[in-house]
């Protein structure tokens, strides 16, 4: 550390230790208590008025002023061996994953440029230059990348196109630029968003068919860094005021009370975050349930009816694959909606939300409830970056088909949601369905995705024409199972308990996945902290409850506002992909700790119900003053610990179940003593932040899968269409020849840890296939695109082939595998919002009628499931794949499908739902 880095240290550490010496102790806490720990690790350890991490120290000065002397060690030790590979239009598509080129970034002899030879694509280059361990990256090191590109252009000159290592080819005219990806800032593993870094595009200025970039690492002046000093600078004093026995606390409430107030655009509508302008239905939802209904609801009401279109749907953020229905976790708007709703008692607003949830259900149920399973399908709620939570195999169309945890459980809370409302608005038909729909959900999350020997659910079911549960915990998902019900009984304290921990929180995801850089894999998000810690107190789980209030305190103390999220390696906020300063879901998770848990508001239609939950380690007096309940405004004062209540008043009269009725109004007096009994102990499955295996690579050849062994696997399990074949510790397993199968391989550690299951390799099914080129059942598209089979292909639009007949003979009755090959190149694959959706049904064909007409009312023939075409690259045109299959019994005999546009599969974008479609390919799996 240089001596400038030393003297701000020495100057941080004379401000924290006036600040010491200047604070006193707060009335009724001895000087003892206020230097004895609250929660105290290995990592970190918080007391009443700070936080120490190491030598990073935060401390609260005042109620209205904090300091901290944290500094990032993300750019102190980085290691010189840089890891890149190059990517042609934004994808990963040079070399296999966790094959990388290696540069070790260090001093030449005689000061000679850092500078690659010219790499060929998809040859791994390896520097061999020596580097000690002791040896790290030096500031502002600056290194040339070249790439020889001239094989991948010799391809396109002579064949039109390049096939990568995946067997996927990319046409000339689809080819828009050549990135450098790598984990070394400014490089980035984020492959999707190399489009939006123009610094990492390569450039061949002489045009001889080699690319490069120069770039600079390791810049002191582009570290992230973060305030040393907050102090109150809005006025807050309309919101409720706080106050208790623990100053860090106090100041940190109202540090996320000014914080809200900032994230209130002039519209009066929320911002996202610092770094996140606008509103996202995701985002704004969870916020509201955690605590902006009842501090800033007309923000609130706003908020959630800017995320709804034209159509009265509620909006899908946009995302993987052109939005929805790759993603459906839009829904959680409506727990959000009904949050307000119980806050306010408003009934216009109830009126107002009714028909979107219930028409946004309806949509849902058409394009993504499978019936096979009775689970939900599309991606994890909040968790939209691909690799990041998905292995890399997993496409668009992939993410679609899988089944969520989170995602389920919202669905299922929406249809309960759902069922009340049509219940208080009188109807009673809408609400019995939604109670039917909200029961099928529950069961099917319990009986696919409960994993009784771990103690808590898994995250998704996934695969292609059959499904596999990922035993890997998903901590938001596990959350809303406690509060919403779905786990019951003892399931309730089982999830709390068994669920891992590590050392700075709980893990959005455990295991972390290998190679893939901090955001959603290895990170913490404060918002889901938030969410599990009203799950522990749900679970009367006192160690998880202190556990959770103290990894929110920690990071909004040390880095001085509410962030996005931080690693959960380190609990370092600069080594993720991504974070945002100010962020509203953070800052809500934050006020919600003293609304919902420590005081246990929770707001039903006719009443404010307290079931008060405090940890003993932060035993004391606390007082929230000012809040609004309707008509009514409360002062609140609570002493003790526990989750039991010795006494409670109303104006110093008993409070009957320790409930505001909606109709009092003005202003009131609430006391609450607390039993001061800790819960029954219970415990935490504390473990250390561990990566699964990588997910192998597997081929067949004379009726052997091989796979390469995999690094720290001790075993590998072999999936046969989804379930367990044979464990092995060879790295290879002989099948036998047969009909239609689908296998995987999953790599597992000594310590059990799985990875996630390889690509499906799929056997026997080329004898059954057959397809079907669609130019001979509509009109042959006259675009100048490559790829296709046959002699052509057609467009689907709104407005063009709306519906297509096709003809369907199979010889033998079975379950079919039913997809299109298809081109959609409106978009990237991880954003936008133009994901193209059809309608799949079908009717038998009998007699010897010779032709068919497809006519009204098509809701009378049988619906074999939703088509979904997902966006694979921006006006990537010739880049042709696969459709997601829907599985269906078939007849022996003809039959007539109609693939057509219906008005539940509108997309998000509104005006361009559109694909091109090359074949129907209909293959015989059962």
């Amino acid at each position: 550390m240089n001596s400038r880095l030393l003297s701000t240290g020495f100057l941080l550490t004379l401000g924290l230790l006036t600040a010491c010496q200047s604070a006193k102790p707060t009335a009724g806490t001895t000087a003892a208590a206020a230097m004895k720990p609250i929660w105290q690790s290995d990592a970190y350890t918080l007391y009443r008025d700070r936080v120490v991490q190491g030598p990073h120290e935060a401390r609260a000065v005042s109620a209205t002023e904090l300091v901290s002397n944290y500094q990032s060690p993300a750019n102190e030790f980085q290691s010189p061996r840089v890891e890149f590979k190059f990517s042609l239009n934004g994808k990963d598509n040079e070399m296999a994953p966790g094959l990388n080129h290696l540069l070790v970034a260090v001093p030449r002899p005689g000061g000679a440029a850092l500078e690659t030879p010219p790499i060929v694509f998809g040859q791994r280059y390896e520097d061999a230059t020596p580097a000690a361990a002791t040896t790290y990256l030096a500031p502002n090191t600056a290194v040339k990348i070249r790439l020889d590109l001239r094989p991948v252009l010799a391809a396109f000159k002579k064949q039109g196109y390049f096939t990568t290592f995946k067997g996927e080819k990319l046409y000339q005219q689809d080819f828009k630029r050549v990135h450098v990806a790598g984990g070394a800032a400014p490089l980035s593993w984020d492959f999707d968003s190399l489009v939006n870094r123009p610094e990492l595009e390569m450039q061949d200025p002489d045009g001889d068919g080699i690319y490069e970039v120069t770039l600079m690492l390791n810049q002191p002046t582009a570290a992230k860094t973060t305030a040393q000093q907050w102090k109150q600078s809005l006025n807050t004093a309309d919101f409720p005021q706080y106050s208790s026995d623990y100053p860090l606390a106090d100041a940190l409430y109202n540090l996320a009370l000014e914080e809200a107030r900032r994230a209130v655009e002039p519209d009066s509508t929320f911002r996202t975050g610092k770094e996140w302008a606008g509103v996202w239905t995701r985002d704004i939802s969870y916020s509201i349930i955690l605590a902006q209904a009842a501090l800033q609801p007309k923000s609130a009401m706003k908020s959630l009816m800017r995320k709804v279109s034209p159509e009265g749907r509620i909006i899908q953020d946009t995302g993987t694959g052109g939005a929805y229905p790759c993603s459906t976790d839009r829904i959680v708007w409506a727990t959000a909606a009904w949050e307000i709703y119980q806050v306010t008692g408003d009934d216009a607003w109830l009126r107002k939300v009714y028909p979107i949830i219930k028409n946004s259900l309806a949509d849902d149920r058409q394009n993504a409830y499978d019936a096979a399973t009775g689970l939900v399908r599309g991606e994890s709620s909040f968790l939209d970056w691909r690799e990041q939570t998905y292995p890399r195999w997993m496409q668009p169309v992939d993410i679609y088909q899988s089944e969520n945890l989170g995602t389920n459980v919202l669905h299922y809370q929406a249809n309960v949601v759902l069922a009340q409302m049509a219940a208080k608005l009188g109807d009673p038909g809408a609400a019995a369905q939604c109670k039917r729909q909200a029961e099928a959900i529950k069961f099917a999350i319990n009986d696919h995705l409960w994993q009784p020997e771990k103690g808590y659910y898994g995250q998704f079911l996934y695969g292609r024409t059959a499904l596999t549960l990922s035993p890997k915990a998903e901590a938001l998902g596990e959350a809303l199972t406690v509060l919403y019900g779905v786990a019951e009984g003892e399931r309730v304290q089982e999830v709390v308990a068994k669920t891992p921990t590590v050392p700075f929180g709980i893990p959005c995801i455990y295991p972390q996945i290998p190679g893939i850089p901090a955001y959603h894999n290895n990170a913490v998000w404060p918002f889901v902290q938030s969410f599990w810690a009203l799950a522990a107190a749900r679970a009367g789980n006192e160690q998880s409850v202190t556990e959770s209030i103290a990894a929110i305190y920690r990071p909004a103390a040390l880095f001085l506002t509410n962030k996005e999220n931080y690693v959960a390696s380190n609990g370092d906020f600069a080594g993720t992909q991504i974070n945002s300063s100010n962020m509203l879901w953070s800052l809500s998770g934050s006020l919600g700790l003293v609304y919902k848990v420590l005081f246990g508001m929770q707001w039903q239609p006719e009443r404010l119900v307290f079931r008060p939950f405090v940890p003993q380690a932060f035993q004391g007096r606390r007082r929230l003053i000012n809040f609004p309940y309707r008509r009514a405004v409360l002062d609140i004062e609570m002493e003790g610990f526990g989750n039991e209540i010795s006494a409670i008043t109303l104006d110093g009269q008993p409070l009957p179940d320790a409930a505001i009725p909606a109709s009092l109004s003005g202003r009131h007096a609430v006391r609450i003593v607390l039993s001061s009994k800790a819960p029954q102990a219970a415990p935490v499955n504390r473990v250390a932040n561990s990566f699964a295996p990588l997910a192998p690579e597997v081929t067949l050849a004379s009726n052997s899968l091989n796979w390469s062994k995999v690094a720290g696997a001790k075993e590998y399990k072999v999936l046969k269409n989804g379930a367990l074949l044979a464990t092995t510790a060879s790295n290879m397993l002989t099948i036998a020849a047969g009909p239609f199968a689908a296998y995987q391989v999953v790599a597992v550690d000594a310590a059990g840890l799985e990875s996630f299951a390889s690509e499906p390799l799929e056997t026997g099914a080329d004898a059954g296939t057959q397809q079907v080129q669609l130019e001979t059942v509509a009109p042959k598209e006259k675009l100048a695109y490559q790829g296709f089979s046959g002699p052509g292909f057609v467009e689907i639009t709104k407005t063009k082939n709306r519906t297509l007949a096709i003809p369907v003979t199979v010889d033998e009755a079975g379950l079919y595998a039913l997809d299109f090959r298809y081109a959609n190149g409106n978009g990237p694959i991880n954003t936008n919002n133009q994901c193209a959706i059809r309608t799949l049904r079908s009717l038998p064909l009998t007699g010897e009628k010779k032709g068919w007409s497809v006519g009204p009312p098509l809701s009378s023939w049988k619906q074999l499931g939703t088509v979904v075409l997902p966006q694979r690259g921006t006006n990537e045109w010739s880049n042709w794949g696969y459709s997601n299959a829907v599985l269906a019994r078939l007849e022996k005999g003809r039959h007539m499908l109609v693939l057509a546009f219906e008005p539940a599969n509108e997309n998000m974008n509104g005006e361009v739902n559109q694909a091109m479609l090359d074949y129907l390919r209909v293959r015989r799996v059962e």
